[in-house]
């Protein structure tokens, strides 16, 4: 938990969430509060929270989200060592990727950096982007 920046998906099934980030995608169960239908999720430097709505605290009065695909115009990037062995393992669980693998080429002022990206919605519709690096060259 060392990241300044760690996100909390508000989830409508907080079990089927911790399914799919652990035991299809791979995270690791920092630690949880099954009470409260909370966990805290770590995948290599990436960390994520996601929270039950209704269960502890829950951010309404017009911010926990009203519908399916919850995070909308919101995607997170989150890097990995290979894409490979989690589109595989979506695959499997027969979860549909959002946007295919891709390997994509970005401006970076005088230079380009590629990914090798796909996009696939969590249980609630957050988007999440994986991606591993190619590196860098000249534009």
């Amino acid at each position: 938990m060392s990241n300044s920046l760690v996100p909390e998906f508000a989830v409508s099934d907080w079990k089927a969430s911790k399914h799919f980030y652990c035991e299809v995608l791979g995270f690791e169960c920092v630690y949880e509060r099954p009470e409260e239908g909370f966990c805290y999720l770590s995948l290599g430097t990436a960390e994520i929270m996601i929270d039950q709505i209704g269960a502890g605290r829950t951010f309404d009065n017009g911010h926990a989200p009203q519908s399916y695909p919850f995070g909308k115009g919101l995607n997170v990037q989150i890097e990995v060592k290979a894409i490979e062995p989690m589109v595989s393992a979506l695959r499997q669980a027969e979860i549909p990727l959002f946007l295919e693998p891709e390997d994509k080429w970005y401006r970076k002022n005088h230079a380009e950096v590629g990914n090798r990206q796909f996009v696939v919605a969590d249980p609630d519709g957050y988007l999440l982007r994986f991606c591993q690096s190619l590196g860098s060259r000249k534009s």
